[in-house]
């Protein structure tokens, strides 16, 4: 028998909880180019093997375990070749797990970062499944939502990685950081590594190698993430796609789409028409 090879993606948009996103997703012969997201993403693997790469390690996850990603951290990722992978993802902007957080007793939320990438824990992968299917529901009930993106935050919690208030940040890491809020705050503009290795005082070679080295993705690569992570919030807000395309430097829509769709398996359209319904 033939092997399946088409691939679904629905994304929804929460209709109660700001900044939320649920992907549900299909897979059986797709790969995920290397990327990061501005969100905290936190998926289930429901059936099938989950690959990925990150943080310079590779990792699988099997049906049941949670899949995590911290905001900013670089991942690709894929099923295993002749079967078929099936997981909820949920990306939650920083700004919707702050109060939460604080509920559920997390001190530094504006340092919430958590060690692991794959988690073995049916409580958090209950939240996870429960608020995707909510959302792919178009629950608008309140208070239901807030329970259960409580309790996925609570569980969550458990596996925050130590914050050390006075660990000293070294010098090229505070450029690095520098180099990464320059690329957000210009992201709308066509910006080279000359323009970033000017506004932190370093040559453009030594920052390639140093960012390359720390993040485990070139700037260039960054710099389209950080583009597609801001095109993707527009079309959300349902601006036009032509409007995206120019507004974000890219040379047209082909382009766009050859950038978009190895990061969320679908183009621009099929995406805004899927998160706006």
């Amino acid at each position: 028998m033939a092997m399946k090879t088409d691939n679904q993606f629905q994304y929804q948009r929460s209709k109660h909880l700001n900044d939320v996103t649920m992907l549900r997703a299909e897979i059986n012969d797709f790969s995920y180019d290397k990327h990061a997201h501005e969100e905290l993403s936190i998926g289930l693997t429901r059936q099938g093997l989950q690959h990925f790469n990150s943080s310079g390690s590779f990792h699988r996850s099997e049906p049941g375990n949670i899949v995590l990603f911290n905001p900013e951290q670089v991942h690709d990722g894929h099923g295993e070749a002749g079967n078929t992978l099936l997981y909820d993802m949920l990306y939650i902007h920083p700004q919707q797990l702050r109060p939460m957080l604080e509920v559920a007793g997390v001190k530094q939320v504006d340092n919430f970062r958590v060690n692991n990438n794959v988690i073995g824990d049916a409580l958090l992968g209950d939240s996870v499944l429960t608020l995707s299917q909510l959302i792919s529901q178009h629950s608008n009930d309140a208070l239901i939502l807030d329970y259960w993106m409580y309790q996925l935050c609570a569980r969550m919690a458990a596996y925050q990685q130590e914050f050390v208030p006075n660990q000293v940040v070294r010098k090229a890491d505070q450029l690095l950081i520098k180099a990464k809020e320059f690329i957000q705050d210009h992201v709308r503009a066509d910006i080279t590594l000359d323009d970033v290795g000017n506004a932190i005082g370093m040559s453009k070679y030594h920052f390639l190698r140093l960012f390359r080295s720390q993040f485990g993705i070139t700037p260039h690569q960054y710099i389209v993430s950080c583009k597609i992570n801001a095109a993707r919030s527009e079309l959300e807000k349902g601006t036009g796609i032509d409007d995206v395309v120019f507004d974000f430097g890219f040379s047209d829509l082909s382009h766009f789409n050859r950038r978009f769709k190895p990061i969320y398996g679908m183009t621009p359209k099929q995406y805004q028409k899927s998160v706006l319904g």
